[in-house]
C-alpha cells in the first residue's frame, strides 16, 4: 500500500530524502491555463533547499522553447534545459537512436511543437502543419504521390487530425519498406482546464487498428524518455522522485526507472483507483491530495 502523506513531519522527511524531483505538468502543476494552488510555492521551497527540478511531460503539442513560454505566463520558474517533453524525446530518438540518414524524412501527424524539435535535431519531415495536409477535402489515392524518402511516421497529439493525414501515414507504413511507426506517447486522455479530452493515444489508435500493429512509444512510461534525460542530466535514481497524476504513465515511468513515485490526486487518477475494489496493480510509493500540500513544511 502507498504511504498517504498528511502531516508536516511526513512532508519534511520526503523532501529531505530526495535530491532530484521530476514533475509531470498537466494535472500536477496546472490544469490548462490555471495553476494548481500552491504549486509555485512548493517549487520555490524545493529550489531554496538545493533540489534539482525537472519537468517531464508527454505533451507533444509544444516544443521545449514554446513550453517555456507557458511556464513564464503562469509564473513558474523553469529553464529550457529543465524541460523534457515527448516531442523533444522523439526527435532525439529519431536522430540519435534510429540515426535517420539526413536524406530521409519523417511523416508527421502532429503540431508545430513536434516540427520545431525535429528541425532542431536536423531531421527532415513532411506533413504536420502543412496546409495541404490540414484539409477536410476527401482523400484520393489517385492524386497521392508516395515520397520514397519517408522512413518513419511520427504521431502525436494533433488538434487538426483528419482522414488525409491518417491515409498518408497508412500508405507510408504499408508501402515504404522499413518505415517505422512511432508515437510521441500513448496517453488516452489529457486534463484540460474544463475536463478530460482525447489524448495522443486516441489520435494514433485508428492507425494501430488499420495496421494491426503497435507503434514504438517514446514518451512516458517508456524508458526512452528517461534515457533522454539521463543523457543530459546526472542524477542518482535512488535519490530521485517522480511526481505525477497518472498511474499508467507517470508512476509506471518512475517505477521502470528505479525512481520513487508520488501520486497527486489533482488530475487523472482518483482515490478510488488506488483504494477501491478494482484498484490498479500500479502502486505509487506515496500519495498526497495535491502538490500544494507540501507547503506545510514552511508553515504555509
Amino acid at each position: 500500500m502507498p504511504a498517504h502523506l498528511t502531516t508536516r513531519p511526513e512532508y519534511s522527511l520526503l523532501i529531505d530524502r530526495y535530491d532530484t524531483w521530476m514533475f509531470d505538468c498537466d494535472g500536477v502543476l496546472w490544469h490548462g491555463d490555471r495553476l494548481i494552488e500552491g504549486a509555485v510555492e512548493v517549487l520555490e521551497i524545493l529550489r531554496k533547499r538545493g533540489k534539482r527540478i525537472l519537468f517531464v511531460t508527454n505533451n507533444a503539442s509544444k516544443s521545449r522553447k514554446s513550453y517555456k513560454t507557458k511556464f513564464d505566463v503562469l509564473g513558474v520558474q523553469a529553464s529550457v534545459e529543465e524541460i523534457y517533453g515527448s516531442a523533444y524525446a522523439s526527435a532525439v530518438y529519431i536522430s540519435s537512436v534510429m540515426k535517420l540518414p539526413k536524406d530521409k524524412k519523417v511523416y508527421v501527424i502532429g503540431m508545430a511543437g513536434i516540427e520545431e524539435e525535429l528541425r532542431e535535431e536536423g531531421v527532415s519531415f513532411i506533413g504536420g502543419t502543412d496546409p495541404a495536409d490540414c484539409t477536410l477535402e476527401p482523400f484520393s489515392l489517385s492524386s497521392f504521390s508516395l515520397d520514397p524518402d519517408v522512413q518513419a511516421v511520427l504521431c502525436g497529439l494533433d488538434l487538426s487530425v483528419n482522414y488525409t493525414k491518417l491515409s498518408k501515414a497508412f500508405q507510408y507504413l504499408t508501402r515504404n519498406p522499413g518505415c517505422q511507426f512511432l508515437v510521441t506517447n500513448e496517453d488516452s486522455t489529457f486534463p484540460s482546464a474544463d475536463g478530460l479530452l482525447p489524448g495522443a493515444g486516441a489520435i494514433s489508435a485508428p492507425l494501430r487498428y488499420a495496421l494491426e500493429k503497435d507503434p514504438i512509444s517514446i514518451g512516458k512510461p517508456a524508458k526512452t524518455m528517461l534515457d533522454c534525460i539521463q543523457a543530459k542530466v546526472n542524477f542518482d535514481p535512488e535519490r530521485t522522485i517522480m511526481i505525477g497524476d497518472r498511474l499508467n504513465t507517470d508512476i509506471l515511468f518512475g517505477q521502470a526507472g528505479g525512481l520513487a513515485t508520488l501520486l497527486v490526486l489533482t488530475g487523472i487518477t482518483s482515490k478510488q483507483d488506488i483504494t477501491g475494489p478494482n484498484a490498479s496493480p500500479i502502486v505509487p510509493d506515496y500519495v498526497t491530495q495535491s502538490i500544494g500540500d507540501l507547503r506545510v513544511v514552511d508553515g504555509q
